[in-house]
């Protein structure tokens, strides 16, 4: 393989979230990816920061009254943090901060030198976590927590976030769409879950413009987002130049997803790898750090997840999945 600096974070500690049967995000989800990518031959680093770094990385972004909230909740043995959505285990608190700690050693990975790529193969999601509210799966915002550490820490002055995702990340944009130090800019099913996301939505005060919503219909497939991405979203990111370029890398948008409505194919995925590594390189020396998001189809995920990292990290291109495979 030709890995251009690319490397993989994980733990094995956001395998002990569980959900009740039935419930689309599963630790099997991650247990798929990681072994793929494992017999693929990428390379893995199976630990992260250590726990104050992410405590105080995580102060910068959620409510302390919420962090100590959702402690409570795990501590108590709730069912549940805030809606159905957001089921809780034994394993749950640990598994969210095993997250956090994962994103942001992958973060001091990415924004080490030039060419410095990085993937966080975690879970539970984040873009829908609010500042203090979990929702949509997600507790923790580890995208928006990895942007504030690479501002605050790591030297970077401004942030780009690409959500991709097929739902609106609603917690990362209001997280930041008051700034302008941050771009949050997505691509998304609309109108879906969560209901934000309409293209009217660009920021507000200061952030007013950094940031920018490319709502799609359902069904669209490659040429769409194509469209949407050479047309709008890479001439953003490219404008704002950032110093390090964050990817939210959901793999719902794929044509078979169980939660999904879009047709994105296995080249899709693989083509925005090829264009979002090629615009890290004009406009902030490479360094690109991607944490997953969605993605529901276990059969398919661990392949579409290998193809996109495989296209960011520079390799020849692989023969797709047949038209019939899904």
């Amino acid at each position: 393989m030709i890995l251009r600096a690319m490397r993989i974070f994980t733990d094995a500690r956001c395998l002990e979230h569980r959900a009740p049967r039935g419930y689309p995000e599963q630790p099997e989800r991650l247990a798929a990816v990681i072994a793929h990518l494992e017999a693929r031959g990428w390379p893995l680093e199976r630990s992260g920061v250590a726990r104050e770094v992410a405590v105080s990385a995580v102060s910068s972004i959620h409510d302390p009254e919420y962090v100590e909230r959702f402690r409570r909740a795990a501590v108590r043995g709730d069912a549940l943090l805030d809606s159905a959505d957001n089921p809780l285990s034994d394993g749950t608190w640990d598994a969210a901060w095993a997250a956090v700690e994962a994103t942001l050693a992958a973060a001091e990975w990415a924004a080490s030198s030039p060419g410095a790529r990085a993937f966080a193969a975690v879970r539970p999601p984040g873009h829908h976590a609010e500042r203090a509210l979990a929702m949509g799966f997600c507790f923790f915002n580890n995208a928006a927590i990895a942007a504030e550490h690479c501002r605050h820490h790591l030297g970077c002055d401004r942030v780009a976030i690409f959500d991709f995702d097929v739902h609106h990340g609603n917690g990362t944009q209001h997280l930041f769409e008051d700034r302008a130090d941050v771009l949050y800019a997505s691509t998304h099913q609309f109108p879906f879950y969560p209901g934000t996301g309409a293209a009217g939505e660009v920021g507000l005060g200061a952030g007013r413009g950094a940031t920018l919503n490319v709502p799609l219909p359902a069904g669209t497939g490659d040429a769409g987002y194509a469209e949407a991405i050479e047309g709008q979203i890479l001439p953003a990111l490219r404008a704002f130049r950032p110093d390090i370029l964050v990817i939210s890398a959901g793999f719902d948008a794929w044509r078979s997803d169980p939660l999904g409505g879009m047709a994105v194919t296995e080249e899709g995925f693989a083509a925005w790898g090829r264009q979002l590594a090629a615009l890290a390189d004009e406009v902030c020396s490479g360094r690109l750090l991607a944490v997953m998001e969605g993605g529901y189809d276990l059969v398919h995920l661990p392949r579409l997840v290998d193809r996109f990292l495989s296209a960011a990290a520079g390799e020849p291109p692989r023969a797709p999945l047949s038209p019939g495979a899904d």
